[in-house]
């Protein structure tokens, strides 16, 4: 193959990635802020948490109440959990949330989306093209 026949071939495929792979900035993560409530745990703003990681409210509040051992409700734009748990604690959970749901395994990018292939559910990067089975909250 000849270098300009390579340079076609690279200027295509680069052409055909969404503008968002060339952006520079990285990823900041989120800090969530809760407060308790007499026996409720109340995550502030968690609808605009979970725009800012591009991910469903519901499968963010599904992880939520499973690693909390609890349940938990929207409450307009903010989450209520049974129970009192501990800034810190919900931090570590959200991180880990964001590592498994959120972050491409491969390139590191936040821009993925979950996708569901028959009865798996498939972290997608529309950065680099990776795809990864992911376990299901149940």
């Amino acid at each position: 193959m000849e270098f300009e026949e390579y340079k076609e071939l690279l200027e295509r495929a680069r052409s055909q990635l969404p503008e968002s792979v060339f952006k520079t900035e990285r990823f900041e993560m989120p800090i969530v802020r809760s407060i308790i409530v007499g026996n409720k745990t109340i995550i502030k703003k968690f609808n605009e948490l979970c725009k800012t990681i591009n991910r469903d409210p519901k499968h963010l509040m599904k992880y939520f109440a499973k690693e909390l051992g609890t349940h938990g409700e929207l409450q307009g734009t903010d989450a209520v959990f049974q129970g009192k748990f501990s800034n810190i604690m919900i931090n570590k959970k959200f991180e880990r949330y964001v590592q498994d749901f959120v972050l491409c395994h491969e390139c590191g990018k936040p821009d993925t989306k979950i996708i569901r292939e028959g009865r798996t559910d498939i972290l997608k990067c529309e950065a680099c093209g990776a795809r990864r089975a992911i376990e299901k909250i149940r």
